[in-house]
């Protein structure tokens, strides 16, 4: 059995990896299938908050308070969609650059 100061070590151990631009074949092929995704996914997301904008109307002017309430929700829920489709890179570039910083 190692002794904790060997343990300590080996958890310290840096193994030297960091991500490489270019590293891998098909890099630029992935890329664009990411890319392509976030774009149907923004166009879903638009789609998503026209139809619940017109649940709401429609709730409001009928008097369906359930409906009204749920197309509400509906608004709320595409907005935050689009936010976190918006903001997807600036979110893993924050926490990229934060978890480098771990020593």
């Amino acid at each position: 059995m190692l002794p904790l100061a060997d343990h300590l070590i080996q958890l310290a151990y840096d193994p030297g990896i960091s991500p490489q631009p270019g590293g891998l074949p098909g890099l630029t092929v992935l890329k664009n299938v990411v890319n392509s995704i976030n774009m149907f996914a923004l166009i879903a997301v638009v789609g998503a908050l026209a139809v619940s904008l017109g649940v709401w109307a429609w709730g409001h002017h009928t008097g369906g308070h359930q409906a009204e309430a749920n197309g509400k929700k509906g608004a709320q829920v595409a907005a935050m969609a689009a936010l976190g489709l918006g903001a997807a890179n600036g979110i893993v570039s924050f926490f990229s650059v934060l978890g480098a910083q771990v020593q």
